[in-house]
């Protein structure tokens, strides 16, 4: 087995990986959304359904990022390869910084809010 064949495995790797995060969390979320129903007001349940599939997302993006990472740089470092990937991870950090706007209400630039002591 040559370096660029172990090298493809990894990133294949980190591709199932990635969507095994996504799948998981989303899986997580549901469950604990369910058993919530009973404890919590449905408006909060779903709150907190809402943001684990969002971290969800985000944890499973940043993997997949990396596997793009490995693949291009290490297999096939042509213009148009790193073009791509260039888009991608234009694409994919508008993604983050939707979600996490959705979920926080804030950029991820700007600092969080200091929670009232009033």
């Amino acid at each position: 087995m040559t370096l660029i064949e172990i090298i493809e495995r990894v990133s294949d790797g980190m591709d199932a990986l990635g969507v095994a995060v996504v799948a998981l969390g989303v899986l997580w979320g549901l469950g604990g959304f369910v058993f919530s129903l009973h404890r919590l007001p449905s408006d909060v349940a779903y709150k907190a359904f809402r943001n684990q599939i969002i971290r969800a997302l985000l944890l499973g993006l940043e993997i997949l990022v990396a596997g793009d990472i490995i693949r291009t740089v290490a297999v096939s470092p042509t213009l148009m390869s790193v073009s791509v990937l260039g888009a991608i991870v234009l694409i994919r950090c508008f993604l983050s910084w939707s979600l996490t706007l959705e979920m926080e209400g804030r950029w991820p630039w700007q600092p969080a809010q200091k929670p009232n002591s009033d």
